[in-house]
């Protein structure tokens, strides 16, 4: 029999509504919702491909374990066992901090993910904490503490009311957006322009958003926060900056003007390789718009100077008034946020409360760099015990961070290894234990993370499309029974997790003066929760709790789960709208414009002023139909323009005698690959571009479709050590590389 469910897609950032086509327990078809209320039926490749992907026969059905050094199927009983026998006697021996954790990139497209990690570190008492945030965003984290003392206070653009939108090092064309979720981008693009609104894209690439753009520059890479740097300059020197109704919530204007005076676009142009006439004419256009928002992503966090980068990205925001503004980057307010606390001073943001064992890297937001990871385990020091055992989640970091050959070999020393995947990939081949969640179809949907970041509040939920398979596990549940193997509660109920996480957050709510639960029972509420399972029920608690929730009859037609499962297309809550100083949590109570952490890398930046790489430089590259290491499984995602090819100008490969579809061998300072050359103009001269994510060469996966086109893994060539000061994010773009013909 055929019928039809809605899932929210998560396979990127977009979180675009889908309408799924079942047959049995088969998802045959996808398409997009036209009903949902943030989407609008927009639909691209990936979601399109939701059924092949769900159906990937490569896809784990059943545990294995490590018995006589091969992995081997298991039933659930004998894995969480294994993982109990396994990582308890060495947190007994060595300590909790041998225990390293890595969450990767799909956790925040799951529920599980969301909500199961934090109590995951909580049980093992570890520090020793890796996530891809360092290898992508963790610049923007980093300057949003520093900035508003939140890392989670990210402002994000006002796609459908600006009039101007600055876009550097971002190509939302092929990414669906990131740090910005925003459901067919593109298209609300397109309509900035409709509306005669301008675009301007700063890239070294012409992509896809670039050709859309009405200006394009195109920057030598690694130069981002040179450029923003002059252009907050010109709005100052030229007495364009108006603050408007934000003057009264920032501080440290005077010191910012005084450390930006060597910035101007003549002092920068050379170092970026852009007309310091073009620079002041980018400044005056985006002063002089009636709203504009300046956004930023990968292409300037993963640079040298990424933190600066995106500090000063809303430097910019905040000279021209548009911070917190209709129009402008505002701060979304997302239903399961805790309720909104009073305006006013808070406990602010530090940055280094820990360092790593052997390089002594500073922590930022409680990780470590995950470019560390090889050496914290492989490296023995006065400082303590190397990491003996390790817990991954989602994650491939020997594809997604720098040196992968290093850490491969780093993994095969651990004492003992957990990885919570699907596909026995790259990293998980080196556990003893691999626990596979489900497909996407068997599992519920609630985009936690991501609607902290959406253009428009809203809040969506759909439950499992098809029902769980027998022999398999929810995610929820692995992770749960998961957490009570490494703390010792092995075979205790795992329904005992998510009632220990309502109790603590309502004991916590009920002591809390600003919140709907404030003086009342624990008990009662508790009692009052709804929902099919412990997920469902901490689901509930967070909407009722949250700015827009019932607060259990307190505000009578607030949401719950039963009003949100009554509106399967979600329930829009409305445009964003102005909302300082109340996310402020800095010391000062006050936007600090120039906090410490910043003023004391601005140095750094000064001596970037003469810097001239001498020959090719790297950078990455998006693709609409990918994303990052785990989606070359699905043959419908793979081939076309998402394959694994070096871009490099005509100039170039002229004067390295390369020609289009020869192979080429790049070096850079960490190893070398050899990729096909594909020339094109859409790059600038002087740089080369090669995807993130390819490598699917090793032995002992079952990824059999990415094994037959694995690409070289671009992290290869990358120096490990290279990482952004404050936040400990490793450098990804604008790497020296070498070429040579493979005759």
């Amino acid at each position: 029999m055929t019928r039809t469910a809605l899932r929210i897609c998560p396979l990127c950032e977009a979180t675009c509504g889908l309408t799924l086509t079942i047959e049995g327990a088969r998802v045959t078809g996808a398409r997009g919702d036209r009903d949902d209320v943030f989407s609008r039926g927009f639909l691209c490749p990936k979601g399109a491909s939701f059924g092949a992907l769900d159906a990937d026969p490569d896809r784990l059905r059943v545990p294995l374990v490590r018995r006589g050094g091969r992995l081997r199927e298991a039933s659930w009983e004998e894995a969480f066992a294994a993982v109990a026998d396994g990582v308890r006697p060495l947190i007994e021996r060595y300590g909790p901090q041998t225990v390293g954790v890595v969450l990767g990139n799909p956790n925040v497209h799951t529920v599980a993910g969301a909500l199961y990690p934090p109590l995951l570190l909580g049980a093992l008492g570890t520090r020793a904490v890796f996530t891809a945030s360092t290898l992508d965003q963790m610049p923007k984290h980093v300057s949003s503490g520093l900035l508003f003392g939140d890392a989670n206070a990210i402002p994000v653009p006002d796609l459908d009311r600006t009039d101007h939108l600055l876009v550097i090092g971002a190509n939302p064309l092929e990414s669906n957006g990131s740090l910005c979720t925003a459901p067919d981008f593109p298209g609300r693009l397109k309509a900035l322009k409709a509306r005669g609104g301008t675009l301007t894209v700063v890239d070294p690439r012409r992509t896809r958003t670039a050709r859309l753009a009405d200006r394009h520059l195109a920057i030598r890479p690694g130069t981002d926060a040179l450029l923003l740097a002059a252009v907050a300059h010109v709005l100052l020197a030229e007495d364009l900056a108006d603050l408007g109704p934000l003057a009264a919530h920032v501080q440290g204007l005077g010191e910012l003007r005084a450390e930006l005076a060597e910035f101007t676009p003549e002092a920068v142009a050379s170092a970026c390789d852009l007309d310091a006439a073009l620079i002041r004419t980018v400044a005056r256009e985006l002063a002089a718009a009636p709203t504009a928002a300046v956004y930023a992503r990968i292409g300037s966090c993963t640079v040298a100077h990424g933190t600066l980068a995106s500090w000063l990205v809303d430097v910019l925001n905040v000279l021209t008034g548009n911070l917190d503004r209709p129009g402008g980057a505002l701060f979304p307010l997302a239903a399961t946020a805790p309720a909104p606390r009073p305006a006013g001073p808070g406990h602010g943001f530090a940055l280094g409360r820990w360092r790593s064992r052997v390089s002594g890297h500073p922590e930022a937001k409680g990780e470590l760099p995950l470019a560390a990871l090889a050496e914290e385990i492989d490296t023995a020091t006065a400082e303590g015990e190397p990491l003996r055992a390790l817990i991954t989640v989602a994650a491939n970091p020997v594809l997604s961070a720098p040196d992968g050959d290093r850490l491969d070999k780093a993994l095969a020393s651990l004492d003992f290894m957990v990885s919570v995947d699907p596909y026995l990939g790259e990293t998980a081949r080196h556990a003893h234990v691999v626990l596979p969640p489900p497909p996407p179809a068997q599992s519920p949907h609630h985009d936690f993370a991501l609607n902290t970041l959406a253009v428009r509040n809203q809040v969506r939920y759909t439950r499992p499309a098809v029902p769980l398979e027998p022999g398999r596990m929810a995610e929820s549940e692995i992770m749960a029974r998961l957490i009570l193997a490494v703390s010792g509660g092995h075979g205790t109920d795992p329904a005992t997790v998510d009632a220990t996480a309502i109790r603590q957050t309502l004991d916590r709510a009920v002591r809390t003066p600003h919140s709907p639960a404030h003086g009342r029972d624990p008990g009662e509420l508790a009692a009052l929760l709804t929902g099919a399972d412990g997920p469902e029920r901490r689901l509930d608690l967070m909407l009722r709790l949250g700015p827009y929730g019932d607060g259990f009859g307190a505000r009578p037609g607030g949401l719950t789960l039963d009003r949100l499962l009554a509106h399967p297309h979600g329930i829009d809550l409305g445009p964003l709208r102005p909302r300082l100083p109340q996310p402020l949590k800095t010391r000062s109570g006050a936007v600090e414009l120039l906090p410490g952490p910043i003023a004391a890398d601005l140095p750094r930046l000064r001596r970037a002023l003469a810097d001239r790489p001498a020959g090719l430089v790297l950078v990455g590259r998006r693709h609409l139909r990918s994303n990052n290491s785990w989606m070359h499984n699905v043959p419908a995602l793979t081939g076309g323009s998402n394959r694994c090819t070096l871009h490099l100008h005509p100039e170039d490969a002229a004067r390295l005698g390369l020609r289009d579809g020869a192979a080429v061998r790049v070096k850079g300072d960490g190893g070398e690959v050899t990729v096909p050359a594909e020339v094109t103009e859409d790059i600038r001269p002087g740089v080369v571009s090669l995807p993130h994510g390819w490598g699917h060469d090793r032995p002992g996966t079952r990824l059999g479709h990415a094994a037959g086109d694995p690409g070289a893994n671009v992290n290869q060539l990358l120096d490990g050590r290279l990482l952004d000061p404050l936040s400990g994010n490793a450098v990804l773009n604008g790497v020296p590389v070498a070429l040579t013909p493979v005759r």
